[in-house]
């Protein structure tokens, strides 16, 4: 989708909402109706959709012997492992031909994946992020995207948390103090307001927040 008169296009970035997750996490449940819905319309708004797939080597090549968390996820075997299906996206999800997935192995869809290649290939200048959980891939990708001046926003309810006082701080206050546009998926839909996504305004930044 591209804003009347700004030029800018938005991508929608789902991260790490597949099968193997949804189906040992019970807190990252209520994510896959919201973004059921979401998804579809956005897609037919012109968004691209971005599929974040976490996913590590069988064998564990790619799982430092310094990161205890992701040695805690290769142990979990077949949820976290590239080749089971229990890494691909949730069956309740729609796939499209013309949406991308990445392939990814730490918290930030950025990092080490072909994301940047993808979003700049595309002419992509503003990305909406979601998933879960909130303080892992949300947050990483959120920060990563800001740091490569990409317009950010993220919606609120198509993400989730283990721990709900994390979510809330996040986007309620972190966020928000960072210049990141935090709104439901139906405010940034728009659906008060006709098609354009448009993402709500941004409040005045803290005092003291740099």
């Amino acid at each position: 989708m591209t804003r009347a008169g700004d030029g800018l296009r938005t991508a929608l970035i789902v991260g790490d909402v597949q099968t193997g997750i949804i189906r040992e996490f019970r807190f990252a449940r209520p994510v896959v109706s919201v973004l059921a819905q979401t998804i579809p319309m956005a897609r037919r708004a012109g968004v691209h959709i971005v599929y974040l797939r976490a996913g590590l080597r069988p064998n564990g090549t790619d799982v430092h012997p310094n990161n205890a968390v992701m040695q805690q996820f290769h142990a979990m075997a077949d949820v976290f492992h590239e080749t089971s299906d229990d890494t691909w996206i949730d069956d309740a999800l729609t796939v499209d031909p013309a949406d991308s997935v990445v392939l990814k192995r730490r918290a930030s869809g950025f990092a080490g994946t072909d994301l940047d290649l993808v979003l700049r290939s595309q002419r992509i200048d503003r990305v909406a992020i979601c998933g879960v959980a909130s303080s892992a891939v949300v947050a990483a990708t959120v920060y990563a995207a800001a740091d490569l001046d990409y317009e950010v926003s993220v919606l609120s309810d198509a993400c989730a948390d283990p721990d709900p006082a994390a979510h809330q701080f996040l986007m309620e206050t972190l966020f928000p103090a960072r210049g990141v546009a935090v709104s439901t998926a139906g405010e940034w839909l728009g659906r008060d307001r006709g098609p354009a996504l448009e993402p709500p305004p941004r409040g005045p930044e803290p005092p003291g927040v740099h």
